[in-house]
């Protein structure tokens, strides 16, 4: 199927998954119909990668920032240069950045000064942020809050909680993002989130190499699988599935400035 717009608001193609077919994976997308793609780092070293292929390509665009993993190994002089990296003309937000409970990979309490830090740059650098947000949503709103600021320009990347907590972020002024998770079964309470998130304020992405949707669950995501979820999305909110495609790249253009 062929679906004219969709775009990919979050991915990771220069991870080593796709060393050995990385352009045929980028082909396929963009042969079917893929407007974007939005290539996403996760600290100084990896967002350099994610920006390296964002060069190769028209389409692909790409985000810098330290993922809540990876904060207890971010230092001053790393984030300085992370900084001048916002200044490339492929980069389009912060990201990916913010909390992650269920691992605790790093300390919480390092997560959360870092992300205060990417608030900042949001401020300074006029860029958008994209947030991980796992088992941390009411740590999340609480730092959120506590800036004094009523309105963000961001986006909850692979939102994972429910309608009541999606709306919470909403009245923040974020989008909110669905990717493969959305198709699995038991998986109630984030359809009820798809079906009533506003229509100007739904993304679609696949975490590719990460999340698979049902029927290819278990395999390496691609952005070419996203049309499941496109799909699915689009039943669920009574919608044509090129209507969802097209909304959510006329949002992703808009967050983003595609």
């Amino acid at each position: 199927m062929n679906l004219p717009g969709l775009t990919d608001t979050h991915l990771h193609l220069h991870f080593p998954q796709y060393d050995a077919d990385r352009a045929e994976v980028i082909q396929r997308a963009l042969k079917n119909g893929f407007s974007f793609l939005i290539n996403i780092g996760t600290d100084l070293e990896d967002s350099r990668r994610a920006i390296a292929i964002a060069e190769e390509y028209p389409e692909v665009y790409a985000a810098v920032g330290y993922h809540p993993h990876e904060t207890k190994t971010a230092n001053p002089e790393d984030l300085e240069e992370l900084a001048k990296l916002l200044a490339h003309p492929k980069v389009v937000a912060i990201g990916e950045v913010g909390l992650d409970y269920f691992h605790d990979h790093s300390p919480r309490d390092v997560q959360e000064k870092l992300f205060q830090t990417f608030l900042d740059w949001c401020k300074q650098y006029q860029k958008p942020i994209i947030i991980h947000c796992r088992d941390a949503y009411a740590d999340l709103l609480r730092t959120l809050r506590g800036t004094g600021q009523t309105s963000f320009r961001g986006v909850l990347h692979c939102f994972s909680s429910t309608a009541e907590t999606m709306m919470q972020f909403l009245e923040l002024g974020f989008y909110i993002a669905f990717g493969g998770a959305l198709t699995y079964k038991k998986n109630d309470s984030l359809r009820e989130a798809c079906r009533l998130c506003p229509e100007d304020r739904l993304l679609l992405e696949t975490d590719a190499p990460y999340l698979a949707p049902q029927s290819k669950r278990g395999q390496r995501n691609e952005p070419l699988f996203m049309m499941e979820t496109a799909e699915f999305a689009a039943g669920l909110r009574g919608v044509s599935t090129e209507k969802v495609a097209a909304s959510t790249t006329v949002n992703a253009k808009r967050l983003f400035g595609l």
